[in-house]
């Protein structure tokens, strides 16, 4: 018979090993959060900034 102990750790660690891959499966279903490319108060003539429509006179 396996002590308590030792039964206790394994289930710990499968629960650990389990947790991980629930985690990953959930990302991977919900793909990357929208989140806004260039924020409100971004400085346009920031080197990396979008590049303005041009406008005509």
């Amino acid at each position: 018979m396996v002590s308590s102990t030792q039964q206790f750790e394994r289930i710990r660690k499968r629960k650990h090993r389990r947790a991980g891959s629930r985690r990953k499966r959930e990302m991977r279903a919900n793909g990357t959060p929208a989140f806004p490319i260039q924020p409100e108060g971004y400085d346009p003539k920031a080197p990396d900034a979008r590049p303005q429509p041009a406008t005509q006179k």
